[in-house]
């Protein structure tokens, strides 16, 4: 087999009237490399066939039927990622599509794992992708690179926030700023939007000012409106939500009808319709109302928010503090003592820090309750998730 291939690859290069030479110069490889492959002694790497099958006239797949009778397995893409990175001229697709579905792997443990553990890798990834464009010169892996960029930038700005407690504001927001640049570079409307949204979280969770994050969000929304249904839509109910953070109450429900009428068209073609979660709308529903002072109307619908969340996410964390907030308003203390315990078991094993927030923000209004057996309790455990 190794005679026939060793036959195939160089009678084709004497077909089309190459030396040994030529071939290698077109390549950008040594005369020796050429030698070896004809000899059946290494096979072609995956970076290398494209090149090589436009130099002998040949499709890549008439390329892969002259190799199939013999040769090496292709290079892992790992193996091809650290080569890339050691040689970042010659940055391909296949590192680069690599490098992205890492980043994907990540964010899709992001709502059930402690984000501390995810931070290196994400960071690792974030670094290697900024690297590699900054040296790419191929068009179409420049924008792969770029697409990287904005989606590994995105989740780090989400797991220093999450990491932080929600404090370090400003890191995060230079994470989503770097987002939406990249994105806007590929035009990719729906990452754009996706980052813009999560940098309103920011102003609407963070920093408290709903102001900003009315901004954000309309801007998300009109950015999405046509590409993806469910960003608009989630983009619209973080605008009801600000909309109820500043008491317009006439303004937060038609946010959540026009977020509701996204929702509804949503199908499977959405490129967003992996963070699609059917407790989203109930979910920020009933935050609004608890924002409005309106704990009656926001139990029921936390209520059905986390009965639609199966597992337990860093997202249920939320549920149960707003849940406990809205417990306390109606001055109902086991219910909401009842809360808390749930969300400190969610929080143990998934350190949301939002969740974390909205659990100490209860405790605090426990203050007038704080010599109940209940309330001690769940003070203790809150206590303990502060320890080291």
């Amino acid at each position: 087999m190794a005679d026939r291939r060793r036959h195939r690859l160089a009678q084709r290069r004497k077909t089309i009237g190459l030396s040994q030479e030529r071939l290698a110069e077109a390549l950008g490889v040594d005369r020796s490399t050429i030698v070896r492959w004809e000899r059946a002694e290494t096979d072609p790497q995956p970076w290398h066939r494209p090149r090589l099958a436009a130099a002998l006239k040949l499709s890549i797949e008439e390329l892969a039927d002259l190799l199939a009778d013999v040769g090496q397995a292709p290079s892992p893409p790992d193996e091809r990622l650290g080569y890339v990175l050691r040689n970042p001229g010659r940055a391909d697709l296949i590192a680069v599509a690599y490098l992205r579905e890492r980043v994907q792997r990540l964010d899709e443990h992001y709502d059930q794992t402690p984000s501390t553990l995810l931070l290196a890798e994400a960071g690792q990834l974030h670094g290697q992708a900024i690297f590699l464009r900054q040296h790419a010169s191929n068009g179409p892996v420049q924008r792969e690179l770029a697409a990287a960029v904005a989606e590994s930038a995105t989740l780090m700005g989400q797991l220093v926030w999450d990491a932080a407690q929600r404090r370090d504001h400003v890191s995060s927001a230079a994470y989503f700023d770097q987002a939406i640049s990249a994105a806007q570079e590929t035009r990719d409307a729906v990452t754009e939007a996706n980052a813009l949204l999560r940098k309103s979280y920011l102003a609407l969770y963070g920093t408290k000012q709903p102001h900003a994050g009315l901004v954000l969000t309309t801007r998300a929304a009109a950015v999405s409106n046509r590409d993806s249904h469910v960003i608009a839509g989630l983009a619209q109910l973080h605008r009801a939500e600000a909309h109820a953070m500043l008491g317009q109450a006439a303004d937060r429900s038609n946010a959540l009808g026009t977020a509701e009428a996204h929702f509804a068209a949503v199908d499977d073609r959405d490129p967003a319709t992996d963070i699609f979660c059917p407790s989203h709308y109930t979910r920020l529903a009933g935050s609004c109302w608890l924002s409005l002072n309106k704990p009656d109307q926001a139990v029921p619908a936390l209520e059905n928010a986390r009965q639609l969340i199966a597992a337990r996410r860093k997202s249920t964390a939320v549920i149960l503090g707003n849940l406990a907030l809205a417990s306390i308003l109606q001055h109902d203390i086991d219910a909401a003592t009842s809360y808390l315990h749930q969300a400190v078991d969610v929080i143990e094993r998934t350190r949301a820090g939002g969740g974390l927030n909205l659990a100490f923000a209860a405790a605090r209004q426990l203050r007038p309750w704080r010599n109940e057996p209940s309330v001690q309790d769940v003070n203790d455990r809150l206590l303990t998730l502060m320890s080291p």
